[in-house]
């Protein structure tokens, strides 16, 4: 699994023409899920974004959790996060999750998340979208599989 955490002053997410959702302050996370990812990876992840502490606080300094700040996500599905360039110049997903058992764990990631952050927004699975940001700092962390070893 990979988690691409972005602390955004505001993100949106379209398709097709539509805002189907948008954020104030909080995080766009951008979502892989690889082949061997389970419901307990799942839940590694998100209490991990959800308590980061990357907020500053009154002296400046990144100690504020979500919660602490009333912070909202915006979750986006991202198998392009799975890319592997090692041979060529055309990237093999091989790593990336199988549709229908990736779209049921971003489902499960949705639906535990929303049980700990009262905001959570999501893109479409499977769709073609597009997504902005004000990425704050910037400040972007990303949870892999190093994350946890």
């Amino acid at each position: 699994m990979k988690f691409v955490i972005q602390k955004v002053s505001e993100a949106s997410v379209h398709v097709e023409g539509e805002c189907i959702g948008r954020i104030n302050r909080g995080f766009l996370v951008l979502v892989g899920i690889g082949r061997e990812d389970t419901k307990e990876t799942a839940d590694q992840y998100i209490k991990k974004m959800v308590n980061l502490r990357i907020f500053t606080d009154a002296e400046g300094k990144t100690n504020l959790s979500l919660a602490d700040v009333g912070g909202e996500v915006l979750l986006i599905s991202q198998f392009t996060l799975y890319a592997n360039c090692r041979k060529g110049n055309r990237p093999s997903f091989f790593g990336a999750g199988e549709p229908q058992m990736a779209e049921a764990l971003y489902e499960y990631i949705i639906e535990k998340t929303r049980e700990q952050v009262p905001v959570v927004r999501t893109g479409r699975f499977g769709a073609l979208m597009q997504v902005s940001l004000v990425n704050e700092g910037p400040f972007t962390i990303i949870l892999d599989e190093s994350t946890f070893a």
